[in-house]
């Protein structure tokens, strides 16, 4: 297997669902530690447009969204499973419950005035005034949720997470799956703020669980650069591509050019040839004139796929 770089910061919470995946799967993986805020431009040189953290990149195959990367893990490194018990549906609504509502609570929370001024205590003014535009153009004008409203929904999501650990290991059985992975990055990011971090304490058997959680460490992870990563692209070739299982839902043939953006948070577009569309996922091959030639793959749920049309 190709080596697995991973584009991230340390405080991102995705990244973090990522590196304990990693941590499970007991895999070596080099780290690429990325801007969190735009302008991105190795980043873009990967993906062609898309800005969120974490990217996993294997050679010049890029992959998009934790959802996939978890996939992608999952078929390199079979073993732990992430899909344990036979359950695969009952695991994938559970992650994507937590990867939306209950991050967006979770942070909603973490984000009140009291998380803010403890997590950029250490920062200029204009460093954390930065860090507010950045997030509030990938909202695009989108709401946010009010400190209070996160909070009373964020109670009641850990409520309810307690009463699926209060007498089993880890949230949907005795082993982990993709939904404790899911569920915890976003309470792992809220135990990081030392003023907000009291909300967990009503829920004591969460706190043995998030301990389970951080045991499985986050791999062995080598240093890197981007100017590296971008190097290693260039010089690789993407993997084929599953042509046999194109399934059409747009009436837009493989070979178009299309562009793949985001649903919500994150709306920068990416375009390029579409080159595989399965049931679960798009492939874009694009042309950079550093990284040479990629392919982008991205999740269908989530994700709006658009042709192009000619000028």
């Amino acid at each position: 297997m190709s080596d697995l770089i991973l584009h991230h910061y340390p405080t991102s919470p995705f990244a973090e669902k990522i590196r304990c995946v990693l941590g499970y799967k007991r895999l070596a993986w080099k780290s690429v530690i990325i801007p969190r805020v735009m302008p991105k431009p190795d980043v873009v040189a990967l993906t062609g447009g898309y800005r969120r953290t974490p990217l996993l990149q294997i050679g010049a195959d890029i992959y998009c969204d934790t959802a996939l990367i978890c996939d992608e893990l999952e078929h390199r490194q079979p073993k732990p499973s992430l899909y344990p018990q036979g359950s695969t549906g009952a695991l994938r609504i559970v992650a994507q419950w937590a990867d939306s509502t209950l991050f967006w609570a979770a942070m909603g929370y973490s984000f009140s005035p009291a998380g803010a001024a403890y997590m950029f205590k250490d920062q200029t003014p204009e460093e954390a005034k930065a860090f507010a535009e950045d997030r509030a153009r990938m909202r695009a004008g989108g709401a946010r949720m009010h400190p209070a409203d996160a909070s009373s929904a964020y109670k009641s999501y850990l409520r309810r997470i307690a009463s699926m650990v209060d007498h089993q290991p880890f949230v949907l059985g005795a082993q982990p799956s993709v939904a404790d992975f899911s569920c915890y990055h976003a309470l792992w990011f809220t135990r990081r703020i030392a003023p907000l971090a009291g909300i967990l304490d009503a829920t004591p058997s969460i706190a043995a669980w998030m301990d389970r959680m951080a045991a499985f460490g986050h791999g062995s992870m080598g240093e890197f650069d981007s100017g590296s990563a971008i190097a290693v692209a260039a010089k690789s070739t993407p993997a084929a591509v599953e042509k046999n299982a194109f399934q059409d839902d747009h009436g837009i043939a493989l070979g178009s050019e299309v562009s793949i953006t985001a649903e919500s948070f994150g709306l920068e577009p990416t375009v390029g040839e579409l080159v595989a569309a399965t049931r679960t996922r798009y492939t874009l091959r694009r042309n950079d004139a550093r990284a040479g030639t990629v392919h982008v793959h991205f999740p269908r749920i989530g994700y709006q796929l658009r042709a192009v049309k000619a000028a």
